[in-house]
């Protein structure tokens, strides 16, 4: 087991400098510890914000995964962040966003470190069958306006098998954990803003009118044609 190195701390600026013209990305926010970034972040917008800030967390003293559930966020070791964007979708479409964020993710991941990550529907990616990342969207309706969302994201980045809790061991694993090295977060998190903003141009900017006339998938059949109706 190992601690981050100092090197290795998320740097609000450097991460935002890579991200200029971009959608997301074009502010950044770094926290050393809050309970969850997808609360933090409600606390930082205004109804008048624009969307494309992310926000990161060092560490979630209470981060949420997929229906309640906890989701180990171990300080320093992965990334922990939360995008607040204004898609024009309906909440009932909140699928869409979070298919395009794993599908975001896992593609980062098969570019960046030669891995074959599988996707695991509603919201998680894997590899060797364990969980890696797993995605929470929160969507909140607004009255002439497009409604707000919260795309969380964590991704185990830096752990090893003792990080996780016991009951967690078997089921999770960590980028660390499938390449036998630690991989450097900071180049990570640019690589993974750069992807997201791209695809979520691609996907929900220059194609609204596609997303808005398909209805929300909600069977794994469904995502799955969804899925590929989007791409």
């Amino acid at each position: 087991m190992f601690q981050a190195e100092m090197s290795d701390r998320l740097i609000a600026d450097k991460l935002q400098a890579h991200s200029a013209h971009a959608t997301i990305g074009r502010q950044i926010i770094v926290l050393q510890r809050t309970s969850s970034t997808n609360d933090a972040i409600l606390q930082v917008v205004t109804a008048n914000s624009d969307q494309g800030l992310v926000l990161f967390a060092e560490h979630q003293t209470a981060g949420r995964g997929q229906r309640g559930s906890r989701w180990e966020s171990a300080a320093g070791k992965g990334l922990w962040f939360s995008i607040f964007l204004r898609p024009k979708i309906q909440i009932k479409d909140s699928g869409w966003l979070t298919i395009w964020a794993i599908e975001a993710v896992s593609g980062v991941i098969r570019t960046e470190f030669s891995l074959e990550p599988a996707i695991k529907l509603p919201n998680d990616v894997q590899l060797s069958g364990r969980k890696v990342a797993g995605v929470l969207v929160e969507m909140r309706a607004q009255d002439k306006a497009p409604h707000l969302a919260v795309v969380g994201i964590g991704i185990n980045v830096n752990q090893f098998r003792g990080d996780f809790p016991a009951e967690l061991q078997e089921r999770a694993i960590s980028l660390a954990m499938a390449l036998g090295r630690q991989v450097h977060r900071q180049n990570f998190a640019v690589a993974l803003l750069r992807n997201l903003d791209v695809t979520y141009r691609e996907k929900f900017l220059k194609a609204v009118g596609a997303v808005n006339s398909s209805p929300a998938p909600t069977t794994t059949r469904d995502k799955r044609a969804a899925k590929f109706r989007m791409a």
